[in-house]
């Protein structure tokens, strides 16, 4: 008996994976000049050109090549969701089945797109949605990039994208290289121009990876506290137990000096009777005092299964005064989205957990229930 065997279709490069860095290796590779790396980034990123065939500053040799192993491949958007205040939500399709959420907050003179690192997320705070679906695995830079490019695309150039902040879906250091190559090609000025003060990098403590941070990418940074005792913040934000405050806060330090006169956001949720008494706003005075800092206090959004309350408007008011009084700027964050659930720690997309996490919490729901 004779076997036809079919030839193995080989998988398409998507150069959506690629930051400058990367597509001039590429194009060497390929016996190419790496200035050709500025050219398709132009040709993606600011023309918005997706078919090889167009891009006329490319030989037809190399056109014919990238037509016939490479893609332009993006998430797919699949739900769109628009907020009373003008918060748009996009539920985005990925490869493998699951979807993220991505958020574009509008505001005057400026739109900041709030971008996912991971599906579902690795870590387990007990005051974040997204951290109770589970998670499944680590974003590709493309899947990242491809956030801003087809957000952008879907506002077109009547709402530009200004800020971008890696706060959506999962723990953006813990797909650190993938997160810092999508960073890299924000600020490319061959693809978006971001400012490095305008891309920011929310952690909640990842300490080893916040010291690499500060090697390879000079972004701005946010870091989830939300505690201000090793005690409490073991419970909230569970990273805690291996990278404890005083780990975190060197690495803090470390951080601010590459910019000196850059402040680093420390994010604080507001948890009634947890974490939100005047002892606790003096602990934030003493623990913020050896880094410049400001500080986003977060009302708590409410979400199911969770015991969590949001503190009172009034005990927000006098937390807020007692540490701007100190000299600590800080601010309250106006909710945004609340109503199509697009606000801080709601974003929950849908994941296909490998955790068995949101498992666990829908049992314990059902045992408080009965």
């Amino acid at each position: 008996m004779n076997f036809v065997l079919e030839p193995v279709k080989q998988k398409r490069i998507n150069l959506l994976d690629f930051d400058r860095k990367g597509l001039a290796a590429f194009f060497v590779e390929l016996g190419e000049k790496p200035f050709r790396a500025t050219q398709l980034l132009k040709w993606i990123y600011q023309e918005g050109v997706e078919d090889f065939g167009l891009m006329t500053n490319l030989s037809k040799s190399l056109r014919s090549f990238l037509n016939e192993n490479c893609t332009i491949a993006t998430p797919e958007i699949v739900v769109e969701q628009i907020a009373s205040d003008g918060t748009c939500k996009w539920a985005l399709q990925t490869h493998c089945g699951n979807r993220v959420e991505t958020v574009f907050i509008p505001e005057e003179g400026r739109g900041t797109l709030c971008v996912s690192s991971q599906i579902g997320c690795a870590l387990a705070c007990t005051f974040c949605s997204t951290a109770q679906q589970g998670f499944n695995r680590n974003l590709s830079t493309s899947e990242i990039i491809g956030q801003v490019y087809v957000a952008q695309k879907r506002l077109g150039p009547e709402k530009k994208i200004t800020n971008v902040v890696m706060m959506g879906m999962g723990e953006p250091l813990l797909n650190f290289d993938n997160v810092v190559a999508a960073m890299n090609l924000m600020m490319d000025d061959f693809t978006y121009g971001l400012s490095k003060r305008r891309v920011t990098i929310s952690t909640s403590g990842v300490v080893p990876a916040m010291y690499r941070l500060t090697q390879v990418c000079d972004v701005s940074l946010a870091v989830s506290l939300h505690a201000v005792t090793d005690e409490l913040r073991d419970v909230l934000v569970p990273i805690n137990k291996k990278y404890p405050l005083k780990e975190l806060m060197e690495a803090c330090r470390d951080n601010a000096k590459i910019a000196p006169r850059r402040t680093i956001t420390f994010e604080y949720v507001m948890l009634a009777g947890i974490n939100d008494s005047m002892d606790d706003a003096r602990g934030l005075i003493k623990l913020l005092k050896t880094v410049p800092a400001k500080l986003n206090l977060i009302p708590f959004n409410p979400f199911p299964y969770s015991s969590y309350l949001c503190s009172s408007k009034e005990t927000i008011l006098r937390f807020k005064t007692l540490l701007n009084d100190a000299g600590i700027v800080t601010t309250v964050r106006k909710t945004r989205g609340e109503d199509i659930d697009a606000a801080c720690g709601q974003l929950v997309g849908q994941v296909q957990d490998k955790s068995r996490r949101h498992l666990k919490l829908k049992s314990v729901g059902s045992e408080h229930a009965a």
